[in-house]
């Protein structure tokens, strides 16, 4: 979808290594973390009041998952593409961090709301077709 949607690359010069390896990063390693994360929210964070609950989940997991999952993304993809991680991490990850919080809290907080646990990694799956975008360009960029 970035190549294609953003970048608008064409067919021609598409690059399926690179759609391989965010396959391979959602699949193998996204989703399952996702799953797991979302169960040990739900079963581990659970305060007297249930907006208090929301919040203490959404600073959780902003803080401990989503800094987390960007340091793996940004570091396996630089693995993956032969390039280093730390000039990889040095150049993207706190931009990429800030433009997290600036989506992931909202969306998370509805989801925490309004979603049953079954359900919330289909939302987040959801909202990360544009934010697979956004981190596939930016992990594209730099690349001679």
């Amino acid at each position: 979808m970035a190549q294609q949607g953003v970048e608008k690359v064409g067919l021609d010069k598409h690059n399926f290594a690179r759609t391989g390896r965010m396959a391979l990063y959602g699949g193998a390693v996204f989703g399952p973390a996702a799953t797991t994360w979302f169960k040990f929210l739900q079963n581990r964070i659970n305060l007297a009041n249930a907006n208090a609950t929301i919040a203490a989940r959404v600073l959780t997991d902003q803080t401990v998952f989503a800094s987390t999952n960007l340091f793996c993304f940004l570091s396996s993809m630089a693995i993956m593409e032969g390039t280093s991680p730390k000039d990889k991490l040095d150049a993207a990850y706190w931009p990429a961090l800030q433009k997290n919080w600036m989506l992931w809290p909202a969306v998370q907080a509805i989801n925490f709301k309004l979603v049953p646990l079954h359900h919330r990694v289909l939302v987040v799956n959801v909202v990360s077709l544009g934010w697979n975008c956004y981190l596939s360009y930016i992990n594209s960029q730099g690349k001679s």
